[in-house]
């Protein structure tokens, strides 16, 4: 079982027709890396042309692998990458100490995890969009979990002078991740290339509003004005136009998070997807 298919999914295409070949795509496999050369495209058919079964996090994916050559007989499934969460453990996570960072407790906390991903998560607009928010909601912190001690990212906060609203943290443990979610107002994406990040399925789940970008993915899960916004990521008006909306509306944010967590409850926790992996597994297994 490849877990992606660049480039383990291409070396597995090899496996011999006596053995099942399963194989996954999550983030930008289908959406970024596959057209990006004539030798990506052909390994991404061969991979997806002897797959026996395919794994994704998004049923976008299951859609543009059909289109990429997989046959309509192999059997699919989508759960989150990770596999499912551990609802639990995101639900008891505490101890974020702000004090540990310097944070104020007393402004509204926008937290953006996604670290620096070229070409899928559009970083550079989002400190663009910065000074226009705290021109709106001055006493707004805006946090970012695994950008400590990163040059580029240190550069746009000195470009927009941003050094008394912004926290770059270093890469933070799983269960402080979670804690410094669920004492997050927001959770920001702004990515035009993206499966489901489990990252946003954690915000979902602790309490956290979420502002992501605009693509068919992010539509699997979030219906504008219910339980997220969504904004055009190449446009960094639009994502602090979002992120003040989101942060003026504290009865939106409330609705968002109950709706929220039954939903991952629903499709993401572990108690959801772990009988349908059992499953697919044993179609192969037998």
């Amino acid at each position: 079982h490849a877990l992606r298919i660049p480039f383990e999914g291409m070396l597995g295409s090899y496996t011999p027709k006596g053995f099942s070949f399963l194989a996954s795509t999550w983030g930008n496999d289908l959406t970024l890396h596959a057209d990006g050369s004539c030798l990506m495209r052909a390994f991404t058919e061969r991979c997806l042309g002897r797959a026996d079964g395919l794994t994704a996090d998004t049923h976008r994916d299951i859609r543009l692998a059909r289109e990429w050559g997989l046959s309509t007989a192999v059997p699919t499934l989508v759960v989150p990458g990770s596999g499912g969460l551990d609802l639990d453990a995101i639900l008891a996570a505490d101890g974020f100490a702000n004090s540990d960072y310097g944070i104020p407790t007393a402004c509204d906390w926008v937290v953006n995890p996604r670290g620096l991903r070229p070409g899928s998560v559009h970083q550079d607009l989002f400190f663009a969009a910065i000074p226009t928010v705290l021109a709106e909601r001055p006493h707004t912190c805006f946090i970012c979990p695994s950008l400590a001690d990163n040059a580029q990212a240190q550069a746009w906060v000195e470009l927009y002078n941003l050094q008394q609203s912004t926290y770059l943290l270093p890469k933070l443990p799983q269960s402080l991740l979670w804690s410094l979610l669920k004492s997050s107002q927001l959770f920001v994406s702004p990515s035009s290339h993206d499966g489901t990040p489990n990252s946003l399925l954690e915000a979902m789940a602790s309490g956290t509003f979420p502002v992501v970008g605009d693509i068919e993915s992010m539509r699997e899960w979030i219906e504008p004005g219910v339980n997220g916004l969504l904004v055009d990521p190449h446009n960094p008006q639009d994502l602090a136009a979002a992120i003040c909306q989101a942060l003026e509306d504290p009865n939106l944010r409330q609705a968002a998070a109950n709706h929220n967590l039954a939903l991952v409850k629903q499709r993401a926790a572990q108690s959801a997807t772990r009988p349908q992996i059992d499953a697919f597994y044993r179609q192969f297994i037998s």
